[in-house]
């Protein structure tokens, strides 16, 4: 069997700059995406704008802050949070926000394990933190919580913010806008781009992602990759991050389950996932964490270990080391 080859540590050789894209989808939602970086969606109503994820630094989060003032002089009220990542939060005090808001069990992720990823997140991925120092000290914390479901109204316009279940994280939450059909799934769903399932929950995510398609959206804006803006595209997104998460966990199970090691269980779901998903942005970085955390679900831990710096480094050299 051929091996995977031994890589440079998560992303860290990745330093290509990426082109943006700022597309409307419909009246009151924009997706700021960038070739399969994380993205950040725009909601602007009658009387204020909010932001869904925040990019990784306050430096980046300008850039976001520029392309809103093209198209409204709004204030931004409101900042959500999908999920706790520090590539997704860092960047809120940027936007000066009224509220931070994020689930409840996101502020309890923050609480328990933000400052170790924090330092994961910054170590793996160097790139996505453009200016780091410009991060003020401490971590981002919401400022408003909610369990299951909030709506809040921006003017006329109904924006309704719920948690369809665990996927990507314990904490997951989607923006729903219901009179324009948009949502924004945060990392839930990912097009043309590998999921992180480091912190993830394998037998709930297709659930989840059967709870989103229930809604019908129209349009739909990913975590990564670009705007989906047909029913089709939607499905195709929902489709693919479902093919990925379940044949993954699969095939993790089987090999644990017949008292395989957790290095020979990695090479053999590598050796079977790469054909069809080897081509998608961050396939090589997301597979060890992907794997590691598959098998710990599969095994002994029903809920993901705290990944630190000092994990990240001990995971990816057994692993990928020679």
């Amino acid at each position: 069997m051929s091996q995977a080859p031994t890589k440079t540590f998560a992303s860290q050789a990745d330093l290509e700059v990426k082109k943006v894209s700022f597309d409307k989808l419909s009246e009151h939602a924009w997706a700021y995406t960038a070739e399969g970086d994380p993205n950040t969606g725009i909601v602007v109503g009658d009387d204020a704008v909010m932001v869904i994820d925040t990019q990784a630094t306050p430096v980046m989060a300008q850039d976001v802050i520029r392309r809103i003032r093209e198209v409204t002089d709004k204030p931004i009220k409101y900042v959500l949070l999908s999920h706790y990542h520090a590539v997704r939060v860092l960047g809120a005090s940027a936007y000066k926000p009224e509220h931070i808001i994020a689930s409840q069990d996101t502020y309890e992720l923050i609480k328990e394990r933000g400052e170790q990823d924090k330092a994961s997140e910054i170590g793996r991925f160097p790139r996505l933190f453009q200016n780091v120092e410009s991060v003020p000290p401490g971590l981002t914390w919401p400022t408003l919580t909610f369990s299951g479901r909030m709506t809040l109204w921006l003017g006329k316009l109904e924006v309704q913010i719920l948690q369809l279940g665990r996927g990507h994280t314990k904490g997951d939450t989607v923006v729903w806008l219901p009179q324009d059909r948009v949502l924004f799934s945060g990392d839930l769903v990912e097009f043309d781009a590998t999921p992180y399932a480091g912190d993830a929950y394998f037998q709930d995510w297709p659930q989840t992602l059967d709870n989103i398609a229930a809604l019908q959206p129209q349009k739909l804006v990913p975590g990564r990759g670009p705007a989906l803006q047909t029913p089709e595209q939607v499905a195709a997104g929902l489709a693919g991050t479902r093919a990925f998460v379940s044949e993954l966990y699969e095939s993790v199970k089987s090999g644990a389950s017949a008292g395989r090691d957790l290095k020979t269980v990695y090479r053999e779901t590598y050796e079977r996932l790469a054909p069809k998903y080897g081509q998608w942005v961050i396939f090589a970085h997301c597979m060890p964490f992907d794997v590691t955390r598959a098998y710990d679900e599969a095994t002994q831990y029903p809920d993901p270990r705290i990944w630190t710096a000092e994990r990240d480094i001990a995971m990816w050299q057994a692993l990928e080391g020679a």
